[in-house]
């Protein structure tokens, strides 16, 4: 008789809300003023793009967006990362912040900051709101285990209508 693989433990789930959003925001760029000087910011679409813009505002530099995503086959597989878009042009010459809002593997942050040298960037850095696994970005704002959702994740719009969203029922 085959031996039962042990059960996964299921991972705890971690509620953002707005407020904590915008400290852990706060909190990322204050790390990252204190050490490094970008020219640039550069959110991954699509989460990334809200802590990316809370934080090149908070720094006062210009913010641009990048689309690295991965592709499903089926809805429970998920493949490797993909580039979807350029990096923008803005980056050459530049140091350039990149932020997303976790990080696990590190898989997409990776392709990204390949993707940002490769345009030309001086320099590039890292920062993620939520480090979650084993890669060590340049700078997080909470290092945790558990399943993240983020404000902008717990509603959606049907019908017209804000309705909570079925993925985290």
């Amino acid at each position: 008789m085959p031996k039962k693989k042990p059960a996964r433990p299921a991972k705890d789930v971690f509620n953002v809300d707005w407020p904590l959003f915008g400290e852990l925001s706060r909190a990322l760029a204050l790390k990252v003023a204190r050490e490094y000087d970008p020219d640039l910011v550069v959110g991954i679409a699509t989460a990334g793009v809200v802590p990316g813009a809370a934080v090149a505002a908070m720094l006062d530099r210009p913010f641009h967006s990048m689309l690295v995503s991965r592709r499903y086959q089926a809805e429970t597989v998920r493949e490797t990362p993909a580039v979807f878009g350029a990096a923008p042009v803005e980056v050459r010459g530049k140091n350039v912040l990149i932020v997303d809002e976790t990080c696990g593997s590190g898989a997409t942050l990776r392709l990204a900051i390949a993707s940002v040298l490769n345009a030309g960037a001086a320099d590039v850095r890292s920062a993620v709101s939520f480090k979650t696994g084993d890669f060590q970005p340049d700078f997080f704002g909470l290092e945790t285990e558990s399943t993240i959702v983020l404000p902008w994740d717990k509603e959606i719009i049907v019908d017209g209508e804000l309705l909570p969203n079925p993925k985290y029922e």
